[in-house]
């Protein structure tokens, strides 16, 4: 059993089917990515783990628990953090209060040494904790907003998107970070537009599109996928 498992899930909202019978997991240590052009149902598959959205059909289990109609603070409360598309941090909150926010459902004890994780991983955030939000850089913000999940001890760490919008030159460490926090015992679901590094800091991927998956397998070999090369990483495969 994996440590997450989606089994012939569908998601439906606004009349429109974003996501058609998907099946994947996530196993304990793993990274895995979740490949797929705009509008594939990448969000949508996010959100419905973390509660956010309902499936109409199929199954979520994590650690053997249902999560198919469990709330999303319940959700939280057994190991599952979700960093949104878009970061949505409290831009006028101070860092340090955004931090704080994160450890909402952990013991007041467990705070002080989530706080020494995340400006372990991100000094740059304890230099500024007293600074608000909103007026960090864009990579700052991304850092915030991993560090904010962090704050509650995921087991599952689910990153939508942390690379976009920023400068090329961020990127890089935006993906040393992701390995790091995986070192340490966090397993992680990315969805991330640069399909290319995220491969490359994977153990196994999927290929989403429009709502179904339509190829699955270690990173290494999706990279030398001629369906992946031609879609997603600008390649002309053989």
């Amino acid at each position: 059993m994996g440590l997450l498992e989606l089994r012939d899930v569908h998601v439906g909202y606004g009349g429109i089917k974003a996501v058609k019978g998907i099946s994947l997991r996530v196993d304990e240590g793993e990274i895995v990515t979740i490949v797929g052009n705009n509008g594939a149902g990448k969000t949508t598959t996010m959100k419905t783990i973390a509660g956010l959205l309902r499936p109409t059909q199929g199954k979520i289990t994590f650690l053997g628990h249902d999560l198919t109609n469990k709330d999303t603070t319940d959700i939280v409360k057994l190991g599952i953090q979700l960093v949104p598309e878009g970061r949505q941090i409290f831009p006028a909150m101070s860092v340090m209060e955004n931090l704080e926010m994160g450890a909402f459902t952990r013991p007041q004890s467990d705070v002080g040494e989530g706080l020494d994780m995340v400006f372990d991983l991100f000094p740059r955030l304890k230099a500024r904790a007293s600074q608000q939000a909103g007026t960090l850089s864009g990579g700052e913000q991304q850092m915030l907003a991993i560090g904010r999940a962090l704050m509650a001890k995921p087991k599952l760490l689910l990153l939508d998107e942390p690379s976009l919008g920023l400068a090329p030159i961020l990127v890089q460490g935006i993906f040393e970070l992701i390995e790091q926090i995986n070192r340490r015992g966090t397993a992680i679901l990315l969805v991330e537009q640069n399909a290319r590094m995220a491969l490359s800091v994977s153990d196994r991927g999927y290929v989403l599109e429009t709502g179904r998956i339509v190829a699955s397998d270690t990173s290494a070999s999706l990279l030398q996928s001629n369906q992946v090369k031609n879609a997603y990483l600008g390649m002309k495969g053989d």
